[in-house]
């Protein structure tokens, strides 16, 4: 297997990994009441304990005396949770306090000798219906750390969990030979496959609202749909587009630009993951100009039901207007007035009237006004 289908393959989940007889779950927090999820050591792409109870300050200490890296990962800690750490790595504390508060754009930021790399999870919320209010997407964060000797992650949100990333990565020692560059690559490609997934199934509800503002209705006009579920849409496809585009930058750098802390056989790797992430960027944009060409059609619809319905209205008060005038006329109090006192004038009225509203009627419907 290449090594790129082995990178691919560590998004998709796995059941929990056996070390050594000794089962392990990085779900579980390292330490109690800590915001460590999993701490481990690895040394020629080997896992060497499954102890939960390791702590960071005993892993990195390890690893600057055997060799290899550490591998810890977070989950949304606190400055006093993450001070010792960030000290103990030495870690810009600008990156730092990215971290810990989170909400930050994608990007890519050196300090020294660590790279800072923070990736917007997406996430498709799945729903029956499509409202006003439906939420369509719900973002994360996941901060990368990439030294020398040590990869620290820090997630922010309740999706986005990279416990079956570690694993499938820890099943392949010659990928996690190549040190924490592998993980990198291994969490972008995650990331940027969620994107993929997510934009398959926006499009599902654009074409749906598409299909429903452009579906025939009463005598086969269009019939149009609620503009606010059209709105929620498109905030949706904005958020998701806050995620997609800051990312297409770094990705780049990541894939052309030497750096001492990605090994060269993983960032021709970076490519892949940049050219789908430029798929992905073009589709969002894509999203963002039709959802404006549909609300602008449901909106023409709109003014165009009204502008009917106004026609409608003006044609019958045109129709009834004859009746009005004429009983206007006979209801003036004069002691002579034409066919007043004519055994024959009251029905003649009453047909002229009837025959003068058929016969508007029938011009009126004739040029579609009814």
């Amino acid at each position: 297997m290449s090594m790129i289908r082995d990178l691919r393959a560590a998004v998709r989940p796995r059941p929990s990994l056996r070390k050594n007889g000794t089962a392990y779950d990085s779900a579980h927090p390292a330490e109690n009441n800590s915001a460590v999820v999993d701490c481990a050591v690895y040394r020629g792409g080997e896992r060497l304990t499954a102890d939960r109870n390791l702590t960071p300050h005993e892993a990195i200490r390890q690893v600057r005396r055997d060799g290899g890296f550490v591998w810890i990962g977070l989950h949304e800690p606190t400055e006093a949770e993450f001070a010792d750490i960030a000290a103990e790595f030495g870690l810009h504390p600008l990156a730092v306090e990215d971290a810990v508060h989170a909400h930050q754009r994608p990007k890519l930021e050196r300090y020294d000798d660590t790279l800072f790399t923070v990736f917007k999870t997406v996430h498709y919320v799945e729903h029956d219906e499509l409202t006003a209010s439906s939420e369509v997407v719900e973002t994360g964060e996941v901060m990368c750390f990439t030294g020398r000797d040590f990869f620290i992650t820090v997630r922010h949100g309740g999706k986005g969990s990279l416990r079956a990333l570690r694993h499938r990565l820890q099943e392949d020692r010659e990928l996690l030979a190549k040190g924490p560059s592998a993980v990198l690559h291994a969490i972008a490609d995650h990331v940027v496959d969620g994107y993929i997934a997510v934009a398959e199934a926006m499009q599902d509800d654009i074409d749906e609202v598409e299909t429903e503002v452009f579906s025939p209705g009463r005598k086969g006009t269009p019939r149009g749909t609620d503009a606010s579920r059209i709105y929620q849409l498109k905030r949706e496809v904005l958020e998701f587009k806050r995620a997609v585009s800051p990312l297409v930058r770094p990705m780049q750098l990541l894939s052309e630009r030497p750096m001492r802390l990605i090994d060269p056989d993983i960032q021709k790797y970076f490519r892949d993951v940049a050219d789908h992430l430029t798929q992905v960027q073009e589709q969002v944009l894509g999203f963002d100009e039709l959802l404006n060409s549909i609300l602008q059609a449901n909106l023409a619809q709109a003014s165009v039901a009204q502008n009917e319905d106004m026609r409608k209205i003006t044609s019958w008060a045109a129709i009834i207007a004859v009746p009005t005038m004429v009983c206007g006329v006979y209801g003036m109090n004069f002691d002579y007035m034409p066919e007043l006192h004519w055994k024959y004038g009251y029905p003649l009225v009453l047909t002229v009237t009837v025959a003068l509203c058929f016969g508007i009627h029938r011009t009126l419907k004739r040029n579609g006004w009814l």
